[in-house]
């Protein structure tokens, strides 16, 4: 399939999340063989929460990591631009605030929260960099940052079986029980993702250092968790005060329930 072009990425992937919506938890149990469970509960491991901590679900989907987070006993949000998959992540009945908003523009205060975590996002994003820019802005010093993704993995024969899967078995799965070219998309936009070198220089930019890679299922999925820097130290992180002015009565009422 043709992915679109930058300036319309955003609107192009918010449509097609908000038709996939309805069938998204099924097929990601199926795609994975349950897997990605097991993946979720890792990434909220990894951030070492502890009860009554602020965690944001960057692109939460259908709320599987807010819910994960949730049970440690942390206060969450989840916000995500696509209304289909908020009004899919309501019908579970999640203790937790949902809200609609842009990656790159979040309506939370500076410093205003103890860890973010994102499940599988990075390659939607219509600007990488400034969404973990924004995800810095948000964060407090030395606040902790979680993001699970798909990958590539290192051995050939591995490689081999993960493409045929990828590109051939989920689009094919897809089209029986969603959408075809969303499912299509899913393996084409790997070539948003930068390496790993390249994804490293980006989050010390945005102003996050203990950055560190896992792979998981072969190098099928990987975990990239990270901590952010003094705000003196970091990189392209917005201005103390510019968020501030984002963020309204709703959204402080459904970070602080």
């Amino acid at each position: 399939m043709t992915l679109p072009a930058a300036d319309d990425k955003r609107a192009v992937v918010e449509a097609m999340f908000d038709r996939i919506a309805p069938r998204y938890d099924l097929m990601n149990r199926l795609m994975t063989f349950g897997i990605d469970r097991g993946w979720r509960r890792r990434a909220i491991a990894a951030l070492g929460l502890r009860p009554g901590e602020r965690v944001l679900d960057l692109a939460c989907g259908s709320g599987d990591l807010a819910a994960a987070a949730r049970a440690t006993g942390a206060r969450v949000v989840g916000i995500d631009f696509s209304a289909g998959m908020l009004r899919q992540a309501r019908t579970r009945r999640l203790d937790c605030g949902l809200v609609r908003a842009d990656a790159l523009a979040l309506p939370f205060a500076d410093a205003s929260i103890d860890a973010v975590v994102s499940g599988f996002a990075l390659r939607n994003f219509a600007d990488l960099a400034a969404a973990l820019a924004e995800s810095a802005r948000v964060l407090r010093c030395d606040g902790r940052l979680a993001l699970l993704e798909v990958d590539r993995p290192a051995s050939t024969l591995l490689r081999w079986g993960h493409a045929i899967y990828f590109r051939r078995v989920v689009p094919f799965i897809g089209a029986l029980l969603s959408e075809r070219d969303a499912y299509a998309y899913l393996p084409e936009s790997t070539v948003y993702l930068p390496d790993e070198t390249a994804l490293r220089e980006i989050l010390v930019a945005a102003g996050f250092r203990t950055i560190r890679k896992r792979s998981l299922l072969g190098g099928a999925a990987q975990l990239v968790t990270a901590r952010r820097a003094e705000v003196a130290a970091a990189g392209s992180a917005a201005p103390k005060g510019e968020g501030a002015t984002r963020m309204g009565a709703a959204q402080r009422g459904a970070l602080h329930a």
